[in-house]
């Protein structure tokens, strides 16, 4: 049975219709991950005991996505050595930018890579890229992912050469 190696953690079941774009291009490389829903602020014990015992059971990267404070991916980096990637959660108050800087904002010391606000997509090709270090399997996937987007690119310039801007924009 293959190992579960990366831990995707939401603050709350409200970042879910964000983080799932994480799963869905894990699923799609072949990378089996879990989901967890710990908050900094009402479960911290629970954060604690999952960032500390990440590493033993095998997870290699934890993507964790938040809103508002956003506390959560570095909370989660000061209690495990492996590398965490944050999503900043857009907020009705602050449209994420809060978030984005709670993330990115890090003291010296305790690095956690930050996305795009709601850029759970790129953070699941971020944890893919980090584990294709050491997974040839894993950068062939990439590789192969890479392509699939340049040749929709290709087909979507070739779309608007053939049928025209107008055309273009009102059958899209």
């Amino acid at each position: 049975m293959e190992k579960v190696r990366v831990g995707i953690v939401l603050g709350s079941d409200t970042d879910l219709p964000v983080m799932r774009g994480s799963g869905e291009v894990l699923d799609e490389l072949g990378i089996k991950h879990e989901w967890v829903i710990a908050s900094a602020h009402r479960t911290p014990d629970r954060v604690t005991r999952y960032a500390q015992e990440a590493p033993r059971r095998g997870i290699e990267v934890i993507i964790a996505g938040a809103g508002g404070a956003a506390h959560l991916p570095g909370v989660i980096a000061s209690l495990t050595i492996i590398p965490v990637i944050g999503v900043p959660i857009k907020s009705p108050a602050l449209s994420g930018v809060d978030s984005l800087y709670s993330i990115v904002q890090m003291p010296s010391g305790i690095p956690v890579a930050a996305m795009a606000i709601d850029g759970s997509k790129n953070a699941a090709l971020y944890a893919a890229q980090i584990l294709g270090l050491k997974d040839q399997s894993i950068m062939e996937k990439l590789v192969s992912y890479r392509r699939r987007l340049a040749e929709k690119v290709e087909a979507k310039s070739d779309k608007l050469a053939r049928i025209g801007i107008e055309k273009y924009i009102n059958g899209r």
